[in-house]
This record gives C-alpha cells, sequence and structure tokens, in this order.
C-alpha cells in the first residue's frame, strides 16, 4: 500500500460479512456509501468479532484486498450501524491497525522540523 497515493480512508461502521471478497466490497462503497470505489482511498471493513479486517484499495489498473486477523485482541472498531462510513485519516488507521483507539486524545502531535542543530 503506497502511503503516499492515499487520499481518504473510510471504515464502515458496524460489521461486515468478510466472505465477500473485492466485487462484494466494491459495491457495498458504490451502493451503500455512495462513494467511488476506484478513487485513491482505502475502504477499511471489520467482521463481527472485531478480530479480521479487509481494506479494499484501488490502486492504477487493480484493486489490492488486504486481510488483517489479529491473533489476540480486537480491533477498537465503531459499532454503530451507519449507511454512511467513518471517515478517518491515514494516521488514524496506522493506530487502528497497531491496536490503539483511532480516537485517541493522547496521541503526539505532529512536528515539523525547521532544522537540524
Amino acid at each position: 500500500m503506497n502511503a503516499a497515493t492515499v487520499t481518504r480512508v473510510y471504515l464502515a461502521r458496524g460489521s461486515t460479512d468478510l466472505r465477500k471478497s473485492i466485487d462484494g466490497l466494491a459495491a457495498i462503497v458504490q451502493e451503500t456509501f455512495q462513494l467511488d470505489p476506484f478513487s485513491s482511498s482505502l475502504f477499511v471493513f471489520c467482521n463481527r468479532g472485531r478480530d479480521k479486517l479487509k481494506i479494499l484499495h484501488w490502486d492504477h489498473n487493480g484493486f489490492w484486498l488486504y486481510y488483517r486477523r489479529l491473533e489476540r485482541g480486537t480491533f477498537d472498531w465503531p459499532s454503530e450501524h451507519h449507511s454512511e462510513p467513518l471517515q478517518i485519516s491515514p494516521r488514524q488507521l496506522r493506530w487502528l491497525l497497531d491496536g490503539l483507539s483511532w480516537n485517541q486524545k493522547q496521541a503526539h502531535s505532529a512536528v515539523t522540523a525547521k532544522k537540524v542543530i
């Protein structure tokens, strides 16, 4: 996954049947979310047990489908089920994948260095 090409990250709130593959997940993005699955966004889906994720990503001429299964623990996943997805930042996705809360309040703020001492 090339982080430089990702513009947005969307979480599908609630649980998704992860037996769906690329076509089924792309249909959810297009028909339920009213979003373009061919955009440079990541679309993230979680199972009912919150221990498995699938990420759908269009890249140039085809889809990527990433799959992550936790051996222990669960993902901090928004449980409310809405037809619209929750948009988060790529940084928040990294927190989520690392087992942290995607909406944590104690993260270090971004630093832009001006020069090296």
